[in-house]
């Protein structure tokens, strides 16, 4: 995601008052179409093979800046913005987050150019559960039995991967956790997602700049001024980050979390059939260790419905 990413990831301040609710119909196609750009992206790179993926998240982040800027300036968010950079505790945060995002772009990109789409499916679809472990184990949050069935059955699908088919998925789970802490840094900044997010991409493009320089200078692996095509493959990587990123945010203000909870499937779902077009390996073991993920997932949308509906109950008592 990459992702989600690329969901990319950044919580989203709730929208001014004057800016008014999406009707859910709306809403629910900004939202879904969110999830298919960021599920379809793992297609997406497969066609950027030609460069190292520390190439692509380098041109990932350059490219973005400028968009992100505009998307902040448009929403009226450049006074916030340039009130954040003077404070210094939210900006080391921030440098913080953009490490992570940075190490969870390039995880996600060298796993799709290595053929193993189907392992950053499966950390996408750990994700959700190790975000209710997360609240658990450090947050001290309260979460009922289902929820800890749902983890409980995604780590004995983690253990059946290590046991049966010989591997630690250290791509799935480094994805998941690596945009578990991503999302808990973040929320402890209270700022607007773009915002974040632009100055996240800020810092990473300021080194990346002078690296894809020297590397294109040096003759030593430079894409970008190979051909046309390549360039403008790479340009795309920026609008494939932001345009999810404001169709989610559009989403998100006329739809239910349950709702949101419940769409973040459609991504991880897709890259699990990309990579089955693609031809990846998928025995009998890894259909085994999908299993019991996907087994997790159906309790904790279970759970999901049923508080959803049980606070809808309570509203209109």
């Amino acid at each position: 995601m990459a992702t989600p990413a690329d969901p990319s990831a950044a919580p989203v301040a709730p929208p001014p008052p004057d800016s008014g609710r999406l009707d859910a119909g709306r809403a629910g196609a900004a939202a879904l179409s969110a999830y298919v750009i960021w599920g379809l992206s793992a297609a997406f790179y497969k066609f950027l093979g030609f460069a190292s993926a520390t190439e692509i998240v380098l041109h990932r982040a350059i490219w973005s800046v400028p968009l992100l800027a505009l998307l902040v300036w448009m929403a009226g968010r450049a006074p916030s913005a340039w009130r954040l950079m003077l404070d210094r505790r939210a900006m080391a945060t921030l440098l913080l987050s953009a490490i992570l995002i940075a190490s969870n772009w390039w995880v996600f990109v060298w796993a799709i150019n290595a053929d193993r789409v189907l392992d950053v499916s499966l950390g996408y679809f750990i994700n959700p559960l190790m975000n209710v472990a997360v609240g658990v184990f450090i947050a001290g949050e309260r979460f009922g039995r289902l929820r800890m069935i749902a983890v409980g059955l995604a780590v004995i699908g983690v253990i059946n991967q290590v046991v049966a088919v010989g591997e630690i998925p250290w791509i799935g789970l480094f994805l998941a956790a690596s945009f578990t802490a991503y999302g808990y840094i973040r929320k402890t900044i209270a700022t607007d997602g773009r915002v974040g997010l632009f100055w996240e991409t800020l810092i990473i493009s300021l080194p990346s700049v002078v690296a894809l320089f020297f590397l294109e200078v040096s003759g030593s692996g430079g894409s970008f001024l190979g051909s046309p095509s390549q360039a403008l493959l790479l340009i795309l990587t920026g609008p494939m980050t932001v345009a999810p990123l404001l169709l989610f945010i559009i989403g998100a203000r006329g739809l239910h979390f349950a709702t949101i909870g419940l769409l973040q499937f459609v991504a991880p779902t897709l890259q699990f059939a990309v990579g089955i077009i693609w031809g990846e390996i998928f025995t009998l073991a890894h259909a085994i260790t999908f299993a019991f993920i996907w087994a997790g997932l159906a309790v904790f949308t279970f759970d999901l419905l049923s508080s959803r509906k049980r606070a809808l109950k309570q509203s209109q008592s």
